[in-house]
């Protein structure tokens, strides 16, 4: 689903990352792991296709993606739900709007019943008419995940998604992303909390990848 074969990534004439190799299959649920300003966040955005490789191959879907066009990464990133470590939202819609707007952008309407039942999901029923603004962190957390399937994409990816919230609230985020890991989705996060990977690896199989010193290595036992 998500190749990395030899990935290279260079910013500015500078190599952030090199040699980086791994595969994320379907229906998996994998941990990106390692100090600030390593690269999780370089590595989630290159499988989005936010950002290309400088060198190496990188596969999605089973389709090699350099030199695809436009329109194929628009196509592309439909089937993938993205969470921004700094979630970001239209501040004038109620938040059941914002959370609406993936199928908006692309042209499909958004069932109230599916729109509906989804904020039950994630607890936000009582806030559907409620600004951005007025939300909490853990509360606009939840909003974004919502967001991010709101489409029904195959993989969703997040970047520390629980970066800005408390434990009971972390803890929560890692419920929600728990059942669509075992509704088949394929599951890519990163995060600097090794007490929340371990708590995940107690209720699902998850890998750890480990970022550093410019590449990605499977994590040790110890995790």
């Amino acid at each position: 689903m998500i190749e990395f074969d030899d990935v290279a990534y260079s910013y500015g004439g500078e190599a952030l990352l090199s040699g980086v190799s791994a595969r994320i299959a379907p229906g998996t649920f994998h941990f990106l792991t390692g100090p600030s300003g390593a690269g999780k966040t370089t590595l989630l955005k290159l499988a989005y296709l936010q950002l290309r490789p400088t060198a190496g191959r990188l596969s999605l879907f089973g389709k090699d993606v350099t030199g695809i066009e436009r329109d194929q990464v628009a196509r592309m990133r439909r089937r993938i739900g993205f969470v921004h470590q700094d979630c970001q939202f239209l501040d004038h819609l109620p938040i059941a709007e914002n959370v609406a707007l993936p199928l908006l952008v692309s042209g499909r309407e958004a069932s109230g019943a599916d729109l509906k039942d989804l904020l039950s999901w994630v607890g936000l029923s009582r806030r559907a008419g409620a600004l951005p603004p007025e939300l909490s962190g853990g509360e606009r957390q939840r909003a974004a995940l919502a967001r991010a399937v709101m489409s029904d994409p195959e993989i969703v990816i997040a970047d520390e998604p629980t970066g800005n919230v408390d434990w009971e609230m972390s803890l929560r985020l890692l419920t929600l992303l728990v059942e669509l890991n075992r509704m088949g989705k394929t599951i890519l996060v990163a995060t600097h909390d090794l007490t929340l990977i371990r708590q995940a690896k107690a209720q699902v199989s998850a890998r750890v990848l480990r970022v550093g010193g410019g590449t990605m290595v499977p994590a040790g036992a110890e995790l």
